[in-house]
């Protein structure tokens, strides 16, 4: 070995050069990664309370959901309820009037044959009388028409005193 030879202490002045600086360097690196270790794991743990918040906010999301879509088939049952409700008072409303109007009809028709029958009965005597006055005048001799003119006058005094 030549102690003449540069390459040697080049190579010497290598190994005093990283060993100087080895030690600060270490100290320096080694600080400089546990920095970044740190500020990796303060991201993580950042990023695990995120994701906690995250489910929290997913999870009242999912309930506010379930209550809005419970919310929301109670309102249509509310509604169809309603609805049939109003539909069971319309029915009823139109059997009324229905029956009212079936009741008028049939007091118009109880009216209506109550008339006819008088007016069958007013010319069926009519017809009746005339028959009779037909019947009693042809029948009738005047010495009889005296006598029954004669009678209903002493009956008529009667009734008078």
């Amino acid at each position: 070995m030549d102690l003449q030879d540069p390459t040697l202490w080049v190579a010497v002045g290598f190994v005093i050069l990283v060993a100087g600086v080895y030690r600060p360097g270490k100290k320096a690196l080694l600080g400089m990664l546990d920095a970044r270790i740190e500020t990796i794991r303060g991201n993580l743990e950042e990023a695990s309370e995120l994701r906690r918040l995250a489910e929290q906010e997913l999870a009242e999301y999912q309930r506010k959901q379930r209550e809005a879509k419970k919310n929301a088939e109670d309102h249509v049952a509310h509604a169809r309820g309603e609805a049939e409700r109003q539909a069971r008072e319309e029915q009823q409303k139109f059997e009324a009037v229905m029956e009212r109007r079936e009741q008028a009809a049939m007091e118009k028709i109880a009216q209506a044959e109550a008339e006819a029958l008088r007016e069958v009965r007013a010319v069926s005597i009519e017809t009746a009388m005339a028959a009779t006055r037909r019947l009693i005048v042809g029948r009738m001799d005047p010495e009889r028409q005296g006598e029954l003119v004669d009678s209903a006058v002493r009956g008529l005094r009667g009734r008078l005193h």
